[in-house]
């Protein structure tokens, strides 16, 4: 684990950030376990976490910010804990849209939204459409994904357009590879955060994430804090990134 450290701002080299982070967004359940209270009150709490952290990543000049909001597993849950994570996915939309969209935020959504129930998929569509030339952060938000199927979904798309001859089996490479994710026209994460004390990266951005550098702390995600950011991002720059090399 990394121990908390200081979170002056000034601690923060500003020719070094990140330009694309990735964060797990754990915690919200046992955040309300721990008060007596139901999950869902954990996952709203949550919510609110997400608005502060866009805008701490904003005022930085973060360009790239990926959300880790609803797995491709996560439909395993019980079916009011999935219901109610819908109606969240609603409220967020409805409320902080015309914000995101003021501040030139771009929304991105990952993940298979042709699941999703009818009025989630609709805000989802409708959140999208309505930023979509805009200019400034983008944000994606990771919505009923999980890397492996995006990697499958990859090798389809690949496979329908080396049978369509739009290109080669010679010519894939990583790039081409990079161009069928998600994440297509985007830097991969250089930083990768999770909460909650868990240990791994649980199916998020697996193809991207290869030379990523992971912080873990065991604050959970509503208690997470732009002060916990700050506290990442001075640890990730303090790492020496080789790539492989020396």
């Amino acid at each position: 684990m990394t121990e908390k450290i200081s979170n002056n701002l000034n601690d923060l080299d500003y020719e070094r950030l990140p330009t694309h982070i990735g964060i797990i967004m754990d915690g919200n359940g046992r955040w309300a376990k721990k008060r007596g209270l139901p999950r869902h009150f954990g996952h709203q709490e949550g919510m609110k976490k997400v608005v502060h952290i866009v805008e701490v990543c904003k005022e930085l000049g973060i360009g790239n910010l990926t959300l880790y909001a609803f797995s491709t597993e996560n439909w395993k849950r019980p079916s009011l804990e999935v219901d109610a994570l819908m109606n969240l996915l609603v409220v967020f939309i409805r409320k902080e849209l015309d914000r995101l969209n003021n501040n030139n935020v771009k929304i991105i959504i990952l993940g298979d939204t042709s699941q999703l129930p009818d009025i989630p998929r609709n805000e989802v569509e409708r959140a999208t459409n309505l930023t979509s030339n805009n200019s400034g952060m983008i944000l994606n938000i990771a919505l009923n994904y999980g890397g492996r199927q995006e990697i499958v979904m990859a090798v389809k798309d690949i496979f329908t357009d080396v049978n369509k001859g739009i290109i080669t089996i010679e010519e894939i490479d990583d790039k081409v590879i990079l161009e069928y994710l998600y994440t297509k026209g985007q830097p991969d994460p250089d930083l990768i955060i999770r909460p909650s004390g868990e240990l791994r990266l649980s199916n998020f951005l697996t193809y991207q994430s290869a030379y990523s550098e992971l912080w873990f702390s065991d604050v959970l995600w509503p208690d997470f804090t732009g002060d916990d950011l700050y506290s990442a991002i001075i640890d990730y720059q303090k790492r020496n990134r080789r790539f492989g090399g020396i």
